[in-house]
């Protein structure tokens, strides 16, 4: 499964938010990586470039490679509607990115790897594709083994300051979530504006 391994302290830096989660060290040092320290980042920034930036910040929040963001993308151009708001609703909708709303996994990383491990199952059905599209009323559950419910139990502990989106259903005793509806822009709260993405790729 392909997947960054850089530094990840430096693209947060970069982006100026916690990509890949909280950070102590971005808290001390909240402006862009380079020798120059604060007043290096003081430079301005092309159309193009802007639109870059938060192309990249999509990409790596959701852990995709460029060729997987662009199959996005262009599956988002194909669906009727805004497609900026199709496109984030297709990245809210992968098997990774609801393993993690869950709860079962604290990171999306985390997430991506728990799929991949075969510790989920859709449906009844084990799913190894982190890019799985999952379908409204899907079920998600851990598999039931004593591994996975061990990994899924320790990671809902960790994960109870962060509320289940209301799109989705948890039943914690079970190990269960159901994809009840597809979110709205308004509550997937992007972190990115898709708008400058879909600009950036349709030049």
């Amino acid at each position: 499964m392909a997947r960054y391994t850089g530094p990840r302290v430096r693209v947060s830096r970069r982006f100026g938010i916690p990509i890949f989660g909280p950070s102590k060290y971005l808290e001390r040092r909240n402006y862009p990586p380079g020798v120059h320290g604060p007043k290096g980042s003081r430079r301005k920034s092309t159309e193009y470039g802007l639109g870059l930036l938060e192309k990249q910040k999509l990409r790596y929040y959701y852990g995709l490679l460029e060729r997987q963001f662009r199959n996005v993308y262009e599956k988002a151009l194909r669906r009727r509607g805004v497609t900026g708001e199709q496109m984030l609703q297709i990245l809210e909708t992968r098997l990774d990115s609801l393993v993690y709303g869950l709860g079962f996994a604290t990171t999306r990383s985390a997430a991506r790897q728990m799929v991949g491990h075969g510790h989920i199952k859709v449906n009844g059905r084990k799913v190894s594709v982190s890019s799985y599209a999952v379908k409204v009323n899907d079920v998600i559950e851990v598999k039931d083994s004593s591994v996975s419910r061990q990994l899924a139990t320790k990671n809902l502990e960790l994960s109870t300051a962060r509320a289940v989106p209301e799109w989705l259903t948890l039943n914690k005793d079970a190990f269960k979530g159901t994809l009840i509806r597809v979110p709205s822009r308004d509550e997937i709260h992007p972190i990115a504006n898709e708008q400058a993405v879909v600009e950036f790729y349709s030049r």
